[in-house]
């Protein structure tokens, strides 16, 4: 069996998801279609001008993973503007986490945004009111309905319980 994918970590969903050459109707393209990961893999890599690891780190994969899927974008974009193709973004297996996340304290109830790509893991982070080493994840815009992470590493709460309940916890305390 194989191991299952791992989703990568998007800013925000594209807003401009199709692209043609001007002056030939869409009828008579072929489309090649490039997933919103890769897309986001472009941005930060050749945008942004970012290095493969410092892109890895933002998108939550391995830099092995992310040179494949730049390879693959580039592949594509390529065949794109060489052969006059249109371009489709769409699918992948991705979340979409916003370019913040929301951390909570459980010791003073404290909430505050950790900027996505800062390279802090929120079990890393410190409370900027109490200087607690106590932060959970809140909030991760598009990332589900979770209040509360265990984290990629395993080590952002896992085995701790529910932020909201040490959130209400650190304030009955008070």
């Amino acid at each position: 069996m194989a191991r299952p994918r791992k989703r990568r970590f998007v800013e925000d969903e594209p807003a401009i998801t199709y692209f043609k050459p001007r002056g030939i109707p869409i009828s008579e393209l072929d489309e090649v279609t490039l997933s919103v990961e890769e897309l986001e893999a472009l941005k930060h890599a050749d945008m942004n001008g970012f290095s493969q690891e410092e892109t890895a780190e933002r998108m939550g994969v391995s830099r092995a993973t992310v040179q494949r899927v730049l390879t693959g974008a580039r592949r594509k974009v390529a065949r794109v503007l060489v052969e006059g193709m249109a371009l489709g973004v769409s699918g992948g297996d991705y979340v979409a986490v916003g370019p913040e996340r929301i951390l909570g304290c459980a010791s003073c109830g404290n909430t505050w945004e950790l900027p996505f790509g800062s390279g802090v893991r929120a079990c890393e982070a410190v409370c900027p009111d109490c200087g607690s080493r106590n932060a959970r994840r809140v909030d991760s815009r598009g990332a589900g309905k979770r209040k509360y992470s265990a984290g990629r590493h395993g080590c952002c709460g896992s085995g701790r319980g529910s932020l909201q309940g040490d959130l209400e916890l650190a304030k009955g305390d008070a």
